[in-house]
């Protein structure tokens, strides 16, 4: 449900415009909208600018501080302000980054210098200058390394490491041969390896220290951003006002929830601050606030993946939610797989952060809805219930909804008839609720089009429906039933559009003609929107077929292994296919049902979207 919202113009002079901002941050019931689109200050990018080093100090040091663990002994940094420590683990990041930095080069003149051994440069240097040649370092495939070389360039082989040939050359001139020169670094293998040990030790420190501020001084970071955060607020709010009447009074306004008003307005009129409340006009950019039950909420981040309403949308929340249920089980299509999203969810329902317990009571739902849609099937891990002779199962066989069970309906599947007639009722549904927005936005002559429709639809169901489920008709039903689709057709195509009658002269053409497009829209929206909704039956079916594939392969491909080889070898099996299954269908049975509440249902519905959040002015804390 979306919140009714007040619409608050204010005028408050200088004198007491600090204040009034203070008392309606403690308030925390407006939210002001900026005046000054596009405005900004230097002060408030540097404040951004601040609060974006806070938050990513702080996301970095709660992942560190579970990364690497405190040693005893071990002193925090000294700080004086919490911008001071900031600073300080900004510096002790660039220092560790440095470091590792240092650390590679080092690693990488290490595996140079390796394969040949531990030998002095200057001493390398002193020879070539006492003989008078130039000493280079090659290296070559072992295949490639030429017997003439040895004489030719005086060639020494030095060293044979990992299929290749380490070698040096005592020449004049450097030789061109067919091997890759190499320049090696001017220290020896052992002064590296002390380099290496001595920027291990000091990036050890260097963890030490941020390990020491993740594990006792978040919080001193913490209350650095809040403030950052509340000047934010401070200063935007500053530019949501304009001056008027010579710069002595500052013009704002705000919107506030209708059922928090009474706090603002007691304040307003004892401090005899000048306002106006009124209710939102069509076209006002209304912020929007959403309040549904707890089972509705719990699919709202599913909404916000799409948009919010806006403030003349209906919220559709609270009637997608139970199909969005319905579609993930019958994409899933698999008992097993649903018991095992529900252990998820418990499992992460007893988590102590609200998200993780939102998102395991939805995975709860899902897993509920999923085990109810597999056990419907006749399918648990890929197994076909209908296809085993278990005592049991033999009463109920018959109503599992497959072609084993049930069997065919008008020549179908069964659970390919239910997916369309799941879609038709979803989407009779959604122009229902765009009836409903248009009444409610514009007045009952402009859903008088819509209605129309969803009546002569349901009509022609039961006119035709019935009967081809054997189900006989009076004549007089059959005739009242005329009448209705008659009577919606006169609403089709003569009221689809009242606001043309204002020019008479034009009105019943214009909504004939609009009539006739309508129905060409429908014609061929509707065929196409419910066989969109044929993919729940194929996406359930083919989980359920790959979970058998798999059953299959670990059954037949074992048959002739000894017992202890073949459970080895079918868990092995059963656990890759399965998870592979699982994989692919957790996937679909959420992109296949985001897909079709997205477009099919918000189409039909007349969603537009586009809201902006309900954000009133607080005071963190």
């Amino acid at each position: 449900m979306i919140e009714k919202m007040k619409k608050f113009t204010f005028l408050v002079t200088d004198r007491e415009y600090e204040s009034f901002i203070e008392t309606i941050r403690e308030l925390g019931v407006v939210h002001v909208t900026q005046l000054q689109q596009g405005a900004t200050s230097t002060e408030l990018q540097e404040a951004i600018y601040l609060e974006r080093r806070y938050s990513t100090a702080l996301d970095f040091l709660k992942i560190y501080g579970k990364k690497y663990a405190l040693k005893l002994g071990v002193q925090t940094p000294e700080y004086d302000t919490p911008l001071s420590l900031l600073e300080k683990v900004e510096g002790l990041q660039a220092q560790e980054n440095a470091l590792l930095h240092e650390e590679d080069e080092l690693k990488k003149e290490f595996e140079m210098l390796d394969p040949w051994g531990d030998f002095s440069p200057e001493k390398v240097q002193n020879l070539a200058e006492t003989i008078g040649m130039e000493i280079h370092f090659y290296r070559c495939t072992s295949k490639r390394f030429k017997a003439e070389w040895l004489d030719q360039f005086f060639a020494v082989p030095v060293n044979e490491y990992d299929k290749k040939t380490y070698f040096v050359t005592f020449s004049e001139t450097r030789p061109e041969i067919q091997a890759e020169h190499l320049t090696l670094p001017q220290k020896s293998l052992s002064q590296v390896h002390a380099e290496i040990g001595e920027v291990k030790k000091q990036k050890f420190m260097v963890r030490q220290q941020m390990s020491a501020v993740a594990n006792s001084l978040l919080p001193v970071l913490e209350a650095g951003r809040v403030e950052v955060e509340n000047e934010i607020s401070f200063t935007k709010v500053h530019l949501s006002s304009e001056k008027t009447c010579g710069d002595v009074l500052h013009l704002m306004l705000g919107w506030v929830r209708a059922d928090s008003t009474a706090p603002l307005t007691e304040y307003l009129d004892r401090e005899h601050i000048y306002y106006e409340m009124e209710d939102p006009a069509f076209e006002d950019d209304v912020p929007v606030h959403i309040t549904n039950g707890r089972f509705s909420s719990l699919f709202e981040p599913i909404l916000k993946m799409y948009s919010l309403p806006n403030y003349n949308d209906l919220d559709p929340t609270q009637f997608f939610a139970p199909f969005f249920m319905l579609f993930f089980g019958l994409c899933m299509g698999d008992a097993g797989y649903g018991l095992l999203i529900l252990l998820v969810g418990l499992i992460l329902a007893r988590k102590p952060a609200e998200d993780m317990k939102g998102y395991g009571k939805l995975a709860m739902w899902l897993g509920g809805a999923t085990i109810v849609c597999g056990l419907a099937t006749g399918t648990v891990f890929g197994i076909d219930l209908t296809q085993q002779d278990w005592a049991f199962i033999q009463p109920i066989k018959p109503f599992f909804l497959n072609d084993n069970g049930v069997g065919p309906i008008f020549g179908y599947s069964p659970m390919m008839v239910l997916s369309v007639i799941i879609g038709l009722v979803q989407v009779i549904l959604g122009m229902i609720l765009k009836g409903c927005k248009a009444a409610r936005n514009y007045g009952w002559p402009y859903a008088v089009g819509t209605f129309s429709w969803v009546v002569a639809l349901l009509g022609a169901i039961v006119l035709y429906g019935l009967p081809a489920c054997g189900v006989e008709l009076a004549a007089w039903i059959r005739y009242i039933l005329f009448g209705i689709i008659g009577i919606s057709a006169l609403g089709i195509f003569l009221y689809n559009n009242p606001a043309s009658y204002k020019k008479p002269a034009l009105g019943v053409l214009s909504n004939i003609g609009g009539g006739v497009w309508e129905t060409y829209g429908m014609a061929t929206g509707l065929l196409g929107d419910l066989l969109s909704y044929i993919r729940l039956f194929a996406l359930g079916l083919t989980g359920g077929v790959l979970g058998g594939v798999f059953n299959t392969l670990a059954l037949d491909m074992t048959a002739d292994f000894p017992l202890w080889a073949r459970i080895l070898v079918m868990v092995l099996i059963l656990l890759l296919g399965h998870g592979i299954t699982f994989a692919l269908s957790m996937i679909s049975a959420f992109v296949h049902p985001m897909r079709l509440t997205f477009v099919e249902f918000f189409k039909n519905a007349d969603f537009t979207g586009g809201g902006k959040p309900y954000d009133p002015l607080r005071k963190i804390k």
